[in-house]
């Protein structure tokens, strides 16, 4: 895709996960920080593509750390007195937000406070220089300051504007304060996740936020294309309860068209069986999936019920999922009387499909994501060597890389403005009007 502005971007820090047949993507070792501003590697599928991030929290940032995985330059744009919070949230070291050090990894960073003059002129003259801005204000934001669609786009015709809100940028709802938890309660998924007779249960994580920003990173992509064609930017509306409904597959469909409403089954499917969580010999708990009707078939010859396969209920998912008492009794006798390591095992050799439940201690010393590299080591010059996951994705040919992790407040701030051409008179007026 080509860009209208500068070619910027960063040599990798580290290893590119590799194509299928090739050595695995491991970690071996500490891959060192590279400096922001040096040229990225020409194989970098997004290298000259130049994004804005104006957002916080976390949707619209995601997208714009997946951009820059794969080679785009990414400028993070912030308040000069109040950072993205996701700085502040959760577990700190030595005063660091460690969450930050992953959302903000391979971004710029500059200070500008948009509500001001001096602010809003840099920002348009650094559009002028963007492929992509992404913003999550309130709808009406950016038109109060004079930076909506239409000043932004004057500035730069090829622009794309992804505009990230809890609601969309209209409907009786635009206005309202919008995050990841209202969408996860809106959507259906709340009431669909929990036992049947506890409360409806929201995930302990940024769940609607997560896939709000892979579906806005799809989007700017999917702008970027047409964009090719047409030689016209334009705006991405997306509204974070719009991709949360999409996950929970056809239950719109299935209630438009048969009055359907699925309840809350626990970790119980309403389509399969068995399927849940087991408890093992040694106290620790496993997944099992039926989805296929010969894995169904399989699990109950491993544990000693070959007769229940001859069951007439039991040749559709939803006639086994009506069952699931007794195919949950049947599949938890047998794991509860072995080991994890032997129930693993066992379904390994009767190619039936189950999973161990890990938590993130379990995740960083997993064989299976050590041999695809999926937590790997940055070298941060604030903290060190610090491991978090890598790239979201492997390309055989262009892979992507962690440049640097994310870097304090306002870093680049004055380098960006020496590309800008600001002189120091320049920068001394928005100083003084506290656009800087």
């Amino acid at each position: 895709m080509s860009t209208p502005g500068t070619q910027p971007g960063t040599t990798p820090g580290t290893q590119p996960h590799t194509a299928p047949g090739t050595q695995p993507r491991t970690s071996p070792g500490t891959q060192p920080s590279t400096a922001p501003g040096t040229p990225p590697r020409p194989t970098a599928p997004l290298t000259g593509l130049r994004v804005l991030d104006l957002a916080t929290l976390f949707a619209g940032p995601l997208a714009a750390t997946m951009l820059g995985d794969f080679g785009a330059e990414v400028i993070k744009v912030e308040h000069p007195e109040k950072p993205d919070p996701s700085r502040g949230h959760g577990p700190s070291k030595d005063g660091v937000g460690l969450w930050w050090k992953v959302l903000g990894r391979n971004k710029r960073t500059l200070t500008l406070n948009l509500s001001r003059p001096g602010g809003r002129a840099a920002l348009l003259k650094l559009a002028a220089t963007a492929d992509v801005v992404i913003e999550n204000f309130r709808p009406g934001t950016l038109e109060k300051w004079d930076l909506g669609w239409a000043e932004l786009s004057a500035a730069n015709p090829r622009l794309i504007l992804a505009r990230v809100t809890g609601f969309g940028q209209f409907g009786p709802y635009a206005h309202r304060p919008g995050f990841g938890t209202l969408a996860e309660a809106m959507s259906g998924f709340a009431a669909l996740t929990g036992e049947p007779d506890a409360p409806p249960t929201l995930p302990p994580f940024g769940l609607a936020d997560s896939i709000a920003g892979l579906a806005t990173a799809y989007a700017v992509l999917t702008a970027l294309a047409a964009r090719d064609r047409t030689g016209e930017g334009q705006v991405v509306d997306m509204a974070l309860i719009e991709p949360m409904l999409m996950a929970i597959g056809p239950l719109p469909t299935w209630y438009d068209q048969l009055g359907y409403v699925q309840e809350r089954t626990g970790n119980r499917s309403a389509n399969n069986a068995p399927r849940n969580t087991y408890r093992t010999a040694d106290g620790t708990w496993v997944a099992v999936s039926t989805s296929a009707q010969s894995i169904a078939e399989r699990v109950m010859r491993l544990v000693g019920r070959p007769d229940l396969i001859d069951e007439p209920w039991f040749a559709t998912g939803a006639e086994r999922a009506r069952h699931a008492d007794v195919l949950d009794r049947a599949v938890g006798d047998w794991i509860a009387r072995h080991t994890r390591a032997d129930v693993l095992a066992a379904f390994e050799k009767a190619e039936a499909a189950v999973a161990p439940i890990q938590d993130v201690r379990d995740v960083m010393t997993d064989p299976q994501y050590a041999a695809l590299g999926t937590i790997t080591t940055v070298d941060d010059p604030e903290l060190g060597p610090l491991r978090m996951q890598n790239v979201l994705f492997r390309l055989s040919a262009t892979p992507g890389t962690i440049r640097w992790a994310g870097r304090p407040h306002g870093a680049d701030t004055e380098e960006i403005l020496d590309e800008l051409g600001l002189t120091p008179a320049e920068r001394a007026a928005l100083r003084e009007e506290g656009a800087l």
